[in-house]
């Protein structure tokens, strides 16, 4: 049975609840509905699972987009109820025609739930009768057809053995192939497990045919001769003159003493001592703190495009466009948004978007536009590009607000540090952009310490070494092949002794599918608590940031002890100076796991980290599909 119905606006309010299904619902399945669902761009969705503490609930929901009303229905996933969907859809029809905009209550809706909920059962009753009825039919027709088979087959072998005893020809021989003169056999039918008899030119069986085997010695007497004939033919075959060796000269280095302009190493004093200057007076100020303005060139592009299409609208059919621009559309179907769903999804794909979520995406907009009336002077193209802005927008915009400086002081007044830990696959630039940000807390006048929990990689230690000195930050480490839970541990004691405000926890990086790293750093995150969990991923990957951030997301939280397993907390995408406009995969890797993009890499120097401009990500996204949807226009 049906657990909850409700009936709300997109606004949040409520509108009619079934009062006599009345059950309490265990956990919050509507609001989380609402939050991970419907808000992230995931209404495209047949259906919702919300798991509770004791209680395992499937949602259900459907759209008015005209009126702007949500129907959601829950019952018990064991249930597997078969009349909800037409039940949402009689409702929907129902509530439509009554809804007003000015009541906020509905208790006469009661009556007709109910007798909308007994028409749905009785259909899916007599679905389920009509479908348990035709698989009765076909069982029997299917063991009429067996008898039918079987007696067949009896009759004909009782028929073919009394023709093999009437037709021996009289000489008592009932062998079932008779050689003629020429060799060949009659009545040569071979039955199921016998073995044909061979018969020789003399019209003669062989010994081997009567026992049912085959002549082995004959059979290597073939081979023999057909080895001896391959044998003969690459003998014939002219015989390749050996490649005379190449001999590798001799290189002669120079003794010439190294150039100054190619020394990049620390210079040396006469003590032998390293003279290591702060890099914040040489870099400047981060890019973190600077606002980033969006050039006007990709507005004077799409300004173009629209002109260009707007003329070739005109020779295709410009009264026809017209017409239908200005009377608009009653409602619109599912089969007006393709073709213009279609060429944006080809071009979120060309951007680096995932394919799997471009048509998550393009599923969500469908399911918000579909059934709503075209407004006068608006083309299909036009509405689905805005609402399809309109969902980036929305993903890409954090759900919550993380400001890190505001949580570092916070943790600063409770009198302990702030831990980040970064994790990711091999290669992404973990300790290169570990630095970046502890140079971008030293500018806030933040008391930063780098903790080397990398104990797997040979030189890691060193790298994050070199960087603490550079930056004349203080280094927790312990060297190799130690648990870097343990070592995760005593960096935060070392830091909460030496005042130190912030401690950034450097990890291996590892491949998704590799279970035992995995299982360490689910350890690592489970032991330590940290305040953030930061996935360091490449802007330049596609398909595989789905891949990597969803198996993180799992394994971390199958491999944690906790029943509450700690995610990801955040995202920061490297190398997002090589990609030029693909910038599919901060969008892959924000709808896949639902956190932000908190700090983007865009150089090789200290400063070269800034943060994620949503309204420049759509720009670049929707840059070139103005061209395809007016291509695509109905």
């Amino acid at each position: 049975m049906l657990e909850q119905l409700l009936i709300f606006t997109r606004g949040g309010l409520i509108l009619w609840t079934c009062k006599e299904l009345g059950n309490a619902l265990r956990g919050s399945p509507i609001d989380t509905l609402i939050r991970s669902c419907l808000l992230e761009e995931r209404s495209g969705a047949a259906s919702y699972n919300y798991d509770a503490p004791g209680a395992s609930y499937t949602l259900k929901w459907t759209f008015h987009n005209e009126l702007g009303l949500v129907f959601v229905a829950v019952y018990q996933r064991i249930l597997h109820l078969l009349y909800v969907d037409d039940l949402l859809s009689m409702i929907k029809q129902e509530f439509s025609a009554i809804y007003d905009p000015k009541r906020t209550s509905y208790n006469d809706f009661d009556d007709i739930f109910q007798q909308l909920k007994k028409e749905a059962e009785a259909r899916a009753e007599e679905m389920k009768k009509s479908k348990q009825l035709g698989k009765h039919v076909n069982n029997n027709l299917g063991r009429k057809q067996g008898q039918v088979q079987n007696g067949s087959v009896d009759g004909g072998s009782k028929k073919k053995s009394g023709g093999e005893s009437g037709n021996d020809g009289g000489d008592g021989d009932k062998s079932r192939g008779r050689p003629l003169e020429n060799g060949n056999l009659r009545n040569n039918h071979v039955g199921k497990g016998e073995v044909p008899a061979m018969v020789n030119a003399n019209g003669k069986e062989n010994e081997a045919s009567k026992t049912g085997a085959f002549d082995l010695n004959k059979l290597q007497k073939f081979r023999s001769k057909a080895a001896k004939k391959t044998e003969t033919v690459v003998n014939k075959v002219p015989k390749e003159e050996p490649n005379k060796k190449i001999t590798k000269k001799n290189r002669v280095w120079d003794d010439s003493p190294k150039e100054s302009k190619l020394d990049f190493t620390d210079p040396v004093s006469e003590n032998g001592e390293q003279n290591i200057s702060v890099v914040a007076a040489d870099e400047g100020e981060s890019m973190m703190d600077k606002e980033e303005i969006i050039s006007s060139d990709s507005e004077s592009e799409e300004e173009e495009t629209r002109k260009d299409s707007n003329v070739d609208s005109k020779k295709k059919g410009w009264f026809s466009s017209m017409f239908q621009s200005i009377a608009g559309k009653a409602n619109l179907q599912k089969s007006d948004l393709e073709p213009a769903l279609k060429a944006l999804k080809d071009g979120l794909m060309t951007k680096n978007v995932a394919e799997e979520i471009a048509e998550k995406l393009c599923e969500s907009v469908a399911a918000s536009l579909e059934g709503k009336r075209l407004a006068s002077f608006t083309r299909i193209t036009s509405t689905v590009q805005a609402a399809m802005e309109e969902a980036l927008v929305r993903i890409l915009t954090p759900r919550r607000s993380i400001d890190i400086l505001r949580d570092v002081h916070a943790a600063k007044e409770q009198g302990k540090p702030y831990v980040v830990v970064f994790v990711g696959v091999n290669g992404v630039g973990k300790s290169t952009n570990l630095a970046k940000v502890a140079y971008w807390l030293l500018q806030h006048n933040v008391n930063v310490m780098m903790a080397a929990c990398d104990t797997f990689r040979s030189g890691a230690v060193e790298q994050l070494r070199t960087h603490a000195r550079r930056l004349q930050i203080p280094i927790f480490e312990k060297g190799y092949e130690k648990d870097p839970a343990i070592v995760a541990k005593e960096a935060i004691q070392e830091a909460s002794r030496n005042g130190s405000d912030v401690v950034l926890v450097d990890t291996a990086g590892r491949m998704q599918d590799n279970e035992p790293l995995m299982r360490t750093l689910s350890k690592l995150i489970y032991v330590n608590s940290p305040d953030l969990v930061l996935f360091v991923g490449e802007a330049l990957v596609g398909n595989d940031a789905v891949d990597q951030l969803s198996k993180f997301n799992q394994k971390l939280g199958d491999l944690s002890p906790s029943p509450d397993p700690r995610l990801i907390d955040g995202i920061l995408l490297t190398k997002f100076d090589t990609i030029d406009d693909k910038v599919g995969a901060a969008l892959s890797m924000v709808y896949i796991s639902g956190a932000p993009v908190m700090f983007v890499g865009c150089g090789q120097s200290y400063t070269d980290l800034k943060k994620l401009n949503v309204k420049s990500i759509v720009k670049a996204l929707l840059k070139l599909e103005v061209s395809r949807l007016m291509i695509c226009r109905s």
